[in-house]
């Protein structure tokens, strides 16, 4: 096995360690494939984590192995990677986590074994005001990929006669996530109540939706719209960030249009560089997109 690689990322050089190290057993993917594939998609995953504070989730000797979720940059870090200091109110505490401004800074998070990268929904600007939306379409253990797709469009339809302009991707696993931009105006906890107002509308006009915080509350067969992902501190995976599972999944930006046609499974290490070289960052143009809460947050007292 190969000692070490040096990458070229724009103006730095990222040594990568153990290059050849197997990750993804079902396809054979290593290390090195693994940073080869944020390569493809830097702008993407750059435009998806720009800011925020990251979560990472890493897996030191393969996706088969151990998991540590870090909130602390990894020690031994260089000095031009980035952080910002939040505060974990259970704890009593602070971390100085990842905030990705470049692509040298994801490079060298996967050197040091990260696999998933799961962003806040606010930057740290304002750590405290979120200006991500996030609907996470959840399905249970029994239920299908085409409950996700038809009630993907249901999401799409309120948003819609919102005047709301969502961002479909799929999750990476078996789900759908949509993000909306929203002013960095809320605290989390309208921000949450807004979703669950959403959430809410959603199971009203569907019976295959649940908004049951519960699992004990919940049909198998139904789908789970989490609007508690707008939690504060609460994270998903990014736009474009692999998923640490032996199919090395992607999590994936699609078009609307792509809903009904598309399977988890389709997009991979292996599949969306090619995709992503042909139709570019398909939430490139996000943040020129901004939704105001407010008939939410008036939906939520009208449900309250």
């Amino acid at each position: 096995m190969s000692d070490a690689v040096e990458i070229e990322v724009d103006d730095k050089v990222v040594r990568v360690t153990n290059p050849e190290r197997v990750y993804f057993p079902e396809l054979g993917a290593t290390k090195l494939d693994l940073v080869h594939y944020y390569l493809s998609v830097g702008d993407g995953i750059v435009n998806a984590l720009f800011e925020r504070p990251c979560m990472l989730h890493r897996f030191p000797t393969g996706v088969t192995g151990e998991k540590v979720h870090q909130k602390r940059l990894p020690k031994g870090a260089p000095a031009w990677m980035e952080t910002v200091e939040v505060f974990f109110p259970r704890w009593k505490r602070t971390a100085d986590e990842l905030c990705v401004t470049e692509l040298a800074q994801v490079v060298w998070a996967v050197q040091m074994s990260t696999v998933e990268f799961h962003p806040w929904n606010s930057r740290r600007a304002d750590v405290e005001t979120p200006d991500e939306w996030r609907i996470d379409l959840d399905p249970g253990p029994e239920c299908r990929w085409d409950t996700v797709q038809r009630v993907a469009h249901v999401v799409h339809e309120i948003l819609d006669e919102l005047g709301a302009l969502g961002y479909p991707k799929t999750s990476g696993g078996n789900g759908l996530h949509v993000y909306v931009r929203i002013p960095a105006e809320h605290g989390f906890a309208d921000v949450r109540r807004a979703a669950k107002a959403f959430a809410d509308e959603v199971a009203r006009r569907t019976s295959e939706v649940t908004t049951a915080w519960f699992r004990k509350d919940r049909d198998p067969a139904q789908l789970f719209v989490d609007w508690n992902q707008n939690t504060r501190d609460h994270t998903i995976a990014a736009a474009y960030s692999v998923r640490g599972n032996a199919r090395a999944t992607v999590s994936t930006p699609v078009r609307w249009e792509e809903v009904d046609d598309c399977e988890p499974d389709d997009f991979t290490i292996a599949t969306v560089p090619r995709r992503y070289a042909e139709i570019g960052d398909l939430h490139r143009d996000i943040d020129a997109h901004v939704f105001d809460l407010a008939p939410l947050l008036e939906w939520s007292d009208r449900d309250n």
